[in-house]
C-alpha cells in the first residue's frame, strides 16, 4: 500500500481560512455507499435517524502558541532576542514539550518570558523540541496563557494569516470542557446550541469522549510503505457511562456515528473485537488503513483532510479506496471547502 495511492489534487483556494458562519451553515457532503448528495450541516436534522448515537469528543484547545523574549548576558551588555514557541504536549513533572523558533539558539537554564505574569525555564532540548517548566501552575497558568496564548492554527491555515482574537471562539467547540489539545476535533466546529437541541428533539442521543488532539495529527507521513507508519500518542478517555450508552444503542440497533476521526479513534481503541466498547483511559496509537475492520463505528461525519495523510487513509479504510477517490474528486469539482475551518462529509458506508 503506497502513499501515492492516497495523493491528489488540491486547489489553494479550496483552503478554508475562516469558518462558515452561522456554524451548521457549511456544506455537508453526503455519501451513502456510491451515492453522493450536496447539503448542509443543518441538514443533519433530517439526516439522523431517532435512536442514532453521535460521539462527541469534548476537549478543549489550549492557547497554546506564545511569543516571548529570551535575555542573555554578552560581553557587550544584554542581548535581548524573540523566540516562538507553540507548546506539544505535557511532560513529566508538570514541564511542557514545545516547539520553539529559533531552537538552535536557546539554552538550557535561560528563562523566557512570555507576558508580565508568565514565563518559562528551558530544562531540556531533546529531539527537536525544549522542555520547558513555567512559574505558574494549574488555574494560575491557565488564566495567564488565555491572555497570553494564540490559537495553534493548523499550518496549512497559519501559512495563509496569522492568529487572531476571532480563532478564539472559532476554533473551539460549543462543547469543550476538558483543557488539553493543541489541536481541534474540527468536525464538532459546525455544531451550535441549537442545532444540537434540534437534534435531541428528532431523538438523536449524543455521547461524549475525551481525545486530546496532538499536534501530531499534522505530521507528514514519510514513509512510502504506509503500512510501517507509526502514529502519534494522543491522550484519551472513554468513561463507563459513555461505554455504557454506546453499548446500549448498539443493543438496541441504533447507528454509531462519531463527529471527527479522533472520536472515531478513540472509540475504536476502546473497543473488544466484538465490538462491545469498555471504559478506557491512557493513550492511543490506533492507526487506521485500508483493510482495518471497524469494531463500533456505522457511519461518520469529518471534514475534508490532507493528501497523503493518515486522516484520509482513515476515511479511504471505512468507504473503500475507489470511493473516497469519487468523493474527494466531486468535493474538489464542487467547490467545497477544505481541512480544519472547511466544510464537512458524512459517510455512510
Amino acid at each position: 500500500m503506497k502513499l501515492s495511492d492516497f495523493d491528489f489534487d488540491l486547489p489553494e483556494g479550496l483552503i478554508a481560512t475562516r469558518p462558515a458562519r452561522p456554524r451548521p451553515a457549511a456544506r455537508l457532503l453526503v455519501a451513502e455507499g456510491a451515492a453522493i448528495r450536496d447539503l448542509h450541516v443543518r441538514d443533519l436534522v433530517g439526516l439522523l435517524r431517532p435512536g442514532d448515537r453521535l460521539v462527541l469528543n469534548n476537549t478543549k484547545v489550549i492557547p497554546a502558541r506564545l511569543s516571548g523574549t529570551r535575555r542573555r548576558a554578552t560581553p557587550q551588555g544584554e542581548a535581548v532576542a524573540k523566540v516562538e514557541v507553540t507548546l506539544l504536549e505535557p511532560a513529566p513533572g508538570g514541564a511542557w514539550m514545545a516547539l520553539a523558533k529559533p531552537l538552535r539558539k536557546l539554552r538550557v537554564g535561560e528563562t523566557i518570558s512570555f507576558a508580565s505574569r508568565l514565563s518559562a525555564e528551558v530544562l531540556a532540548i531533546v529531539e527537536g523540541q525544549a522542555q520547558l517548566a513555567f512559574n505558574l501552575t494549574g488555574n494560575d497558568f491557565d488564566t495567564a496563557l488565555a491572555e497570553a496564548g494564540a490559537m495553534p492554527l493548523p499550518p496549512y491555515i497559519a501559512a495563509l494569516r496569522a492568529p487572531d482574537a476571532a480563532d478564539k471562539d472559532d476554533y473551539q467547540t460549543v462543547f469543550a470542557r476538558h483543557s488539553g489539545a493543541v489541536a481541534a476535533p474540527t468536525a464538532s466546529l459546525h455544531f451550535d446550541a441549537d442545532l444540537l437541541a434540534a437534534l435531541a428533539a428528532k431523538g438523536v442521543a449524543f455521547t461524549e469522549v475525551t481525545l486530546h488532539v496532538g499536534a501530531g495529527t499534522f505530521l507528514p507521513v514519510k514513509v512510502e510503505d504506509v503500512t510501517t507508519h507509526r502514529m502519534h500518542a494522543e491522550w484519551g478517555e472513554v468513561s463507563a457511562q459513555a461505554a455504557a450508552e454506546i453499548n446500549a444503542t448498539r443493543a438496541a440497533g441504533g447507528r454509531i456515528i462519531p463527529v471527527g476521526t479522533t472520536a472515531l479513534r478513540l472509540i475504536e481503541s476502546a473497543a473488544t473485537p466484538e465490538g462491545r466498547v469498555q471504559p478506557f483511559r491512557g493513550t492511543t496509537e490506533i492507526f487506521i488503513y485500508p483493510g482495518y475492520r471497524f469494531r463500533v463505528t456505522d457511519a461518520l461525519m469529518t471534514n475534508f483532510h490532507l493528501p497523503k495523510s493518515t486522516l484520509l487513509m482513515l476515511v479511504s479504510a471505512l468507504m473503500g479506496e475507489a470511493c473516497i477517490r469519487r468523493i474527494y474528486a466531486h468535493a474538489v469539482a464542487q467547490g467545497y471547502r477544505f481541512f480544519s475551518y472547511g466544510d464537512a462529509s458524512l459517510l455512510i458506508p
